[in-house]
């Protein structure tokens, strides 16, 4: 317990909790979050593979949230340094959601622009332009305009390895465009209504 409330100080975290942030996470969350489920056991960050690169553990921003550290929350780079594999959901003994709390996260700080670094919101972006331009995601058209907007120095270097993988048609030189396109569009504007609604 003292381990807890020692993570608790340097975090910042105030004694007194404010669960409004805690609830408008779990409202905007795809699907039951569970979030509200979190016991703080740590199982989460222990079961990371990215963990060590987070400024605070999963555990620690779940508290945070509870806490209404709505700033320090959205700034935090646990939610764009997380890497989907859903470990940590396998593994919670509460069954708490964690990765689909990391998507909403990354949106909610992308909407208020809290971030530190427009590097990964840029790349989420990117993908987000691509597949609703083509109904998929355009692997080299994606990469391309990442490098050339954050990191044009390190292009050159990974021409090798593309011109590998187009020659072995691991990935295409040209976009291809899902078919009924129409329908792709019309889920995706009832989703944005659904989550201008919620």
């Amino acid at each position: 317990m003292q381990q807890m409330t020692d993570e608790r100080v340097r975090a910042g975290i105030p004694h007194e909790e404010d669960i409004s942030l805690l609830h408008e996470v779990s409202l905007k969350t795809a699907g039951v979050s569970r979030l509200e489920m979190c016991i703080q056991c740590g199982t989460c960050g222990g079961s990371c593979p990215a963990a060590e690169d987070m400024d605070h553990t999963p555990r620690m921003l779940f508290a945070m949230l509870r806490a209404g550290m709505r700033e320090e929350v959205l700034r935090s780079n646990t939610q764009w340094i997380c890497v989907s594999c859903y470990h940590c959901v396998v593994r919670c003994p509460q069954e708490v959601h964690i990765a689909d709390v990391m998507y909403t996260l990354k949106s909610m700080a992308i909407q208020a622009k809290l971030y530190r670094d427009s590097t990964a919101p840029d790349f989420s972006q990117t993908f987000v332009d691509m597949v609703e331009t083509f109904g998929r995601s355009y692997e080299l058209g994606l990469a391309s305009r990442h490098y050339l907007k954050h990191f044009p120095l390190r292009l050159p270097g990974m021409m090798p390895m593309g011109v590998g993988m187009i020659s072995k048609k691991r990935m295409a030189l040209t976009p291809k465009r899902i078919q009924h396109m129409d329908q792709l569009h019309a889920i995706l504007e009832r989703a944005k209504q659904l989550e201008m609604t919620a």
